[in-house]
C-alpha cells in the first residue's frame, strides 16, 4: 500500500514527523512525503526537518507563492503527483491551504483521504483554516480527531461516526518525544533569562497583524505587561513585514524589557515556552502544548478552535483589545491559570493509533 504524507507550512512539520514514524516501525505501507513549499525557506521549514528527524521529501512541489494562486499552483502541481504515484491514499494534517488543495485534488480523483486533526471549529468563517478544515473534512474518508467535541462537530455536519476515529494529538507526540532533547537548548543563557522569568509573544494571523489599528492595541497590552515581566517575542516574516510599514520600528526598538528575535527552531523554541511565566499567542498549536506544559497561555483571539485547552487546560481566551489581554494577564499573576489537567489520549501515542487506524482500514479495501 502507498500513502502520500503531504506537509506544507510550519504548523504541519511537527504533527507529520511522528506520522511518517509511526508507518515506518509498522513497516507495511510505503509512505511517500509531499511538500507544497507553502512555507520553504530553513527558518520556517529546514530547521524543523533536521530536528524532528524528517526525512527529506520525495518531492516537493515549490509553490512559494501566496493567496489562491498558491493554492492553484498546489492543486495542478499535487494533480501530476497523484497521476504519477497512483497512491491508494494521502494524509493530510491542520487547516493550512495545502491541506485544503491536495485533499480537494485527491477528492476529485478518486484517491482516499485521511484527515489528521479533524472537526476543530472556531465558528469563524472569517478564518480561512475554518473554511479549509470544514472543506476538508466533508472531503476525508478517515477523520482523525484530537477530542470529543470535534466528533460533535463532524456529526453534527452530517458525517458518518463509521469515518470518525478519536486517535489524540499528534502534536502532542512531537513534543513528549523532544522534550528531554530540548532541555540541551541553550536558548535561555543565549537570551540572559531564567526560568519563569520572562513571558513568550507569538503573533502571526493576517486579522491581527495586518491590521494596524488592532496591532497597536496588543502592543499598548504590551506595554503594561513588560512593567511585570519582560516579554521574548520570534516574529514572524508576516509580522516584521508590517512591523516596518506601519511605522512600528522605532516604538518596538525603544521599549523597555521587549525582546525581538527570529523565528526559532523547534528544539529552541520548546525549551523556551517550556520555562516560560505565561506565553501570549494567536497560534492554535500553541494553545495545546502549553496545555500539555502547565504554561499558562493567553489567546488572542475572539474565538479558538481547540475549546479543550481553555475547558480542562491552561488557556484563556483573550478576545482581541488590550483590556481582555490585560484582564487574562492579572488572573495570571494571581495563579488562576496554573497547572490543570492534559486531554484524553494527548499521550504520545496519537500518530500510532492514526497509523494503525489507516492500514487496518484501508488494507481491507475500507
Amino acid at each position: 500500500m502507498k500513502i502520500v504524507c503531504v506537509v506544507s507550512a510550519r504548523p504541519n512539520f511537527m504533527k507529520i514527523a511522528p506520522i511518517l514514524e509511526a508507518f515506518k516501525t509498522l513497516g507495511t505501507a510505503q509512505t511517500l512525503l509531499v511538500h507544497t513549499g507553502q512555507h520553504y525557506d530553513d527558518k520556517m521549514s529546514g530547521v524543523f526537518f533536521r530536528e524532528l528527524g524528517i526525512p527529506a521529501p520525495d518531492v516537493s512541489l515549490e509553490c512559494s507563492s501566496s493567496g489562491i494562486p498558491q493554492t492553484a499552483q498546489m492543486m495542478v502541481e499535487f494533480e501530476k503527483v497523484c497521476r504519477s504515484e497512483k497512491p491508494d491514499g494521502i494524509v493530510v494534517v491542520g487547516d493550512v491551504n495545502g491541506t485544503l488543495a491536495t485533499a480537494f485534488v485527491a477528492s476529485r480523483l478518486d484517491v482516499r483521504i485521511a484527515h489528521v486533526e479533524a472537526g476543530l471549529r472556531s465558528f469563524d468563517r472569517t478564518m480561512p483554516e475554518e473554511i479549509n478544515r470544514i472543506v476538508v473534512d466533508q472531503l476525508a474518508d478517515l477523520l482523525f480527531c484530537t477530542e470529543r467535541d470535534a466528533i460533535v462537530n463532524l456529526e453534527r455536519e452530517g458525517i458518518s461516526r463509521s469515518r470518525i476515529c478519536l486517535v489524540g494529538n499528534v502534536m502532542i507526540d512531537s513534543l513528549m518525544k523532544n522534550l528531554e532533547r530540548a532541555k540541551n537548548s541553550t536558548i535561555l543563557e543565549k537570551l540572559g533569562f531564567a526560568p519563569k522569568s520572562y513571558s513568550v509573544a507569538t503573533l502571526h494571523r493576517p486579522s491581527l497583524v495586518d491590521n494596524p489599528e488592532s496591532l497597536c492595541e496588543i502592543l499598548d497590552a504590551f506595554d503594561v505587561i513588560l512593567r511585570e515581566s519582560p516579554i521574548v517575542w520570534p516574529v514572524h516574516p508576516r509580522t516584521k513585514k508590517n512591523i516596518v510599514a506601519f511605522g512600528l520600528e522605532e516604538r518596538l526598538r525603544s521599549t523597555p524589557n521587549l525582546r525581538l528575535i527570529e523565528p526559532l527552531g523547534y528544539l529552541e523554541f520548546l525549551k523556551l515556552n517550556a520555562n516560560a511565566r505565561c506565553v501570549l499567542t494567536d497560534s492554535g498549536g500553541l494553545q495545546e502544548e502549553t496545555t500539555v506544559l502547565k504554561v499558562p497561555c493567553i489567546t488572542i483571539r475572539d474565538s479558538t478552535e481547540r475549546p479543550i485547552t481553555c475547558e480542562i487546560g491552561t488557556n484563556q481566551l483573550a478576545g482581541v483589545s488590550a483590556e481582555g489581554v490585560l484582564a487574562a494577564w492579572r488572573r495570571v499573576v494571581r495563579g488562576e491559570y496554573g497547572a490543570r489537567a492534559v486531554p484524553e489520549l494527548w499521550d504520545g501515542r496519537a500518530a500510532e493509533r492514526v497509523a494503525q487506524e489507516i492500514l487496518i482500514r484501508w488494507g481491507r479495501n475500507y
